[in-house]
């Protein structure tokens, strides 16, 4: 695929973002952030991020953006993002595209870009540590699209560490901000600053709390902060409650400090940014100052396809009161345009390597080749098969793919097309051992939902179609053209378990059966309605 097509498959109207100005990060962003000439509108056109972007971040080098965001259970880990007019973006590559730093083996959260002053580009992000728990660790690359040579763990304390952010003083020195995870274990929920050493890759001094939940509106958790300065004051805005899910119940605060140790206080009329008719569970975002305008970036659930396709990218713009305040336009999100997806992404396998849009889980890497237009996958006997998948960009869509001689694959092997939740749930349509089956995987445990005669065809077109985010449909055709249904008419096999609470659900290939077997696909399509 290339790269302009991977742009337009990502996002939904123009990324509209920005960097903050002289204090936010450092002063070398705020060198750069002060070339901005055009203001950004008012009329957004949300999700400036469309798909499953949670917890987004960006920084400036130069005159291009970077971008990154959560990744959690799927691999390539952490997206890179670019971008030379905030308008049109592309996937590029990952922080850490193949082998996923050594101390962590899952949760890679809250990824945070930083531009240094000294040159380099820090990320500082979230990942439970092998045999132990949720740790804060930070890489760093000479040029902003990597390589990132991982430094491992900055903090690891025993009820969690997660949502690391790093900071000036008013004095100028560096310092990370981050969360203690005691609403992992029934406990508050601190936020904690601590001094950076000069290479920015461990902590020094002594950690000072700066606040925890206390506020009845917080519940059991205030998390994913992010400071900006402005009309001398600090200001950091945070997340509170529950973050994911169909029950979430996110929402924005801030609190306000003259120094960045505190004493902070939290703002009267919390919380500030809420859900309307559109987005729910606003959170976790950064503040962006630019041309004379202020927004924050963060992540929601759109109301119409809502966990199904993930926490996408909005861009809410505020102002600030006469109290020296953000106030959120309307106390929500801002007014709208229409934001439309793209309406078909292909993949052709044309390339030499897999286009960065594909993923996995980032536990099971799966072994595949490109070759001729055409994507081997390697089955795997356990967790459901083999499966590389692709973000959904919307509530409704239709997938397809052709697998080439299914009748010839082996005893034991199946192989075909799926919406993925993670490797214990999933909804797919497979070909092998001469029958054509419907399978739910749940919880682990499969079952098939359909079957029929697999057709003596030399390729075999695959479909899987979703209405609402969670109304499946599955079909064949041995030419592409006159598509057989496998449900009973009016019948749609129900999806409501695939997204995990974090997670969005994927859509694409899967290949179940001994290592010693390959699936061959050609031409992968999403059809966005």
């Amino acid at each position: 695929m290339q790269l302009s097509t991977i742009s337009r498959t990502l996002l939904a109207g123009a990324l509209l973002l920005a960097v903050p100005a002289a204090a936010q990060r450092t002063t070398s962003k705020a060198r750069v952030s002060k070339r901005l000439a055009a203001p950004i509108p008012t009329a957004i056109a949300n999700p400036v991020l469309a798909g499953d972007y949670p917890d987004p971040s960006v920084t400036q080098v130069g005159n291009t953006y970077w971008a990154t965001a959560t990744s959690s259970n799927w691999g390539p880990t952490f997206p890179l993002l670019k971008s030379t007019d905030l308008q049109h973006w592309a996937l590029v590559g990952h922080v850490f595209p193949g082998v996923r730093p050594a101390w962590a083996d899952y949760y890679f959260w809250a990824p945070e870009i930083n531009y240094d002053a000294n040159g380099k580009t820090y990320v500082y992000y979230t990942a439970h540590m092998r045999g132990g728990n949720l740790a804060v660790g930070v890489a760093s690359a000479d040029r902003p699209e990597g390589p990132y040579r991982d430094h491992g763990p900055l903090v690891g304390q025993p009820d969690g560490s997660i949502d690391g952010f790093p900071m000036r003083d008013e004095n100028g020195q560096p310092y990370l901000i981050w969360k203690e995870d005691g609403n992992s274990i029934h406990k508050p929920t601190p936020i904690w600053a601590q001094r950076l050493s000069a290479d920015r890759t461990t902590l020094v001094g002594e950690k000072t709390e700066l606040f925890r939940n206390t506020a009845a509106w917080e519940g059991n958790l205030v998390e994913g902060p992010s400071v900006v300065r402005h009309g001398g004051y600090f200001y950091l805005f945070y997340a509170a409650n529950g973050c994911c899910g169909a029950g979430c119940t996110y929402a924005t605060g801030v609190a306000r400090a003259k120094n960045l140790l505190g004493p902070w206080e939290k703002y009267a009329r919390n919380p500030i940014l809420t859900k309307n008719d559109v987005w729910t569970c606003p959170g976790h975002g950064t503040a962006i100052e630019r041309g004379g305008h202020w927004y924050l970036l963060h992540h929601a659930y759109q109301t119409g396809s809502f966990q199904n396709v993930g926490r996408q990218g909005v861009l809410s713009e505020f102002t600030w009161t006469k109290a020296g305040w953000p106030e959120f336009l309307n106390n929500n999100t801002t007014p709208t345009l229409a934001a439309k997806v793209p309406a078909t992404i292909a993949d052709e396998f044309a390339g030499a390597v897999l286009a960065p849009a594909w993923e996995w889980p980032v536990e099971d890497k799966p072994q595949f080749a490109l070759q001729n237009g055409q994507l081997r996958l390697t089955a795997r006997p356990d967790k459901g098969g083999a499966a590389l998948g692709r973000p959904t960009l919307a509530a409704s869509y239709s997938a397809t793919t052709t697998l080439l001689n299914p009748s010839t694959l082996s005893a034991g092997v199946t192989a075909g097309l799926a919406a993925l939740g993670d490797p214990n749930n999933s909804l797919s349509l497979l070909a092998g051992d001469g029958k054509l089956q419907v399978q739910e995987r749940r919880d682990g445990k499969t079952r098939t939902l359909a079957e029929a005669v697999l057709p003596p065809a030399t390729t075999l077109h695959l479909r899987v179609q979703d209405q609402g985010g969670s109304h499946y449909r599955f079909a064949y055709s041995p030419d592409g053209r006159t598509w057989t249904e496998l449900l009973p008419a009016g019948e749609r096999a129900d999806g409501q378990f695939l997204p995990p609470w974090d997670r969005g659900v994927r859509v694409g290939v899967v290949a179940q059966g001994p290592a010693s077997a390959t699936a061959t696909f050609e031409r992968f399509e999403l059809d966005n309605k």
